[in-house]
């Protein structure tokens, strides 16, 4: 492993070990939890797809006339996930992006989607995500969340938004989401076949293929550039700080409903 990678991965150690044990998914028992769970999971579904493409548009070329890219293998790399991400395979052999797979289970399981149809009906030409948040009445760390994302789009240093990439998002995928298929039983219950596929299927892409593949991405963006390693390992930090708090507004509005189901 490169050394710079493995400083990093010990530098993340803590706080990847916090999301991992993270107390939500023992909230995770019945279908009201799931339903809670993945209403306000599936803005950060979302926001991956633009994160995906900034990193695309800035490692290939998708403009006219078509010119050679510096690094074919990462063009290679980037091209496949988005093959993946964009137009897989559903549990059905539906060709659809793994967004659209999780509003099916959403609505497979009964989850309320509608926060999320109402900010990508609010995101008209002009519209930025900042300002079409401000009018879905969503918690302020989903916001922050994707505010972070898309401020990170918005300053284009690819290998920041690589960083978050690939420790925020596809290093520790496998890892949430095995903890959550032990901790809500998800497999006794035919219900949630759709959220099972989601979930393997991101285990064996992001566990098996993108997280070693986005560890040698980022490793190619810095090389020897101390400043550039410095920079990916503070976003890193800061997208893992993130979604241990997007957790924990998930926990608490969990937390919430059953008190006023008592």
């Amino acid at each position: 492993m490169n050394q710079n990678i493995a400083h990093i991965e010990k530098e993340l150690e803590g706080l990847r070990n916090e999301l991992k044990n993270h107390s939500l998914y023992k909230k995770l028992h019945t279908l009201e939890d799931v339903q809670t769970f993945m209403s306000l999971h599936v803005f950060a579904v979302w926001d991956f797809m633009s994160l995906l493409k900034a990193i695309q548009i800035n490692l290939t070329c998708v403009s006219i006339p078509w010119t050679p890219v510096k690094n074919a293998e990462l063009a290679r790399f980037i091209n496949e996930i988005v093959v993946a991400e964009e137009s897989d395979h559903d549990a059905h052999g539906v060709i659809k992006s793994h967004f659209e797979m999780y509003l099916t289970a959403m609505k497979e399981v009964g989850a309320d989607s509608s926060k999320m149809h109402d900010l990508l009906k609010t995101l008209q030409p002009g519209v930025s995500v900042e300002k079409a948040l401000e009018s879905i009445a969503i918690p302020t760390a989903v916001k922050e969340f994707l505010n972070f994302t898309f401020d990170l789009i918005k300053i284009n240093q690819t290998h920041v938004i690589a960083s978050s990439f690939t420790f925020g998002r596809e290093d520790v995928i496998p890892d949430m989401f095995i903890s959550i298929i032990d901790k809500a039983t998800l497999e006794n219950n035919n219900s949630y076949d759709s959220f099972n596929y989601y979930l393997k299927r991101h285990i064996e892409l992001d566990g098996d293929e993108h997280g070693p593949l986005s560890l040698k991405m980022v490793t190619e963006l810095c090389g020897d550039d101390a400043q550039k390693w410095k920079e990916v390992l503070e976003t890193a930090k800061k997208a893992l700080q993130l979604r241990i708090n997007l957790w924990s507004a998930i926990e608490q509005e969990i937390t919430a409903q059953l008190k006023v189901a008592i």
